[in-house]
């Protein structure tokens, strides 16, 4: 099983979206909320190169956001990784 790693804050509709697709597939993710986290917003950003949310990480892939997860599963190329 494949350890998924997703950015979120409480109040972005394309995280809710993520978090979803994610669900529907029965996936199992950590959720890491930078609302008021400084620490992991840096970390989000280190890691990504991205200030938005969600940023998506499927073991050390960044995926990126909601549309490119999305974008992989419409083309079939999400459940591998899965």
């Amino acid at each position: 099983m494949s350890k998924i790693v997703i950015y979120t804050t409480r109040i972005c509709p394309y995280c809710i979206r993520a978090k979803q697709l994610l669900q529907r597939k029965n996936a199992a993710f950590e959720e890491i909320s930078v609302d008021c986290d400084e620490v992991s917003m840096q970390t989000m950003m280190e890691l990504s190169g991205r200030r938005t949310v969600p940023q998506i990480f499927i073991d050390d892939l960044h995926v990126g956001g909601y549309e490119d997860l999305a974008a992989l599963d419409a083309c079939g190329e999400l459940d591998p990784l899965l």
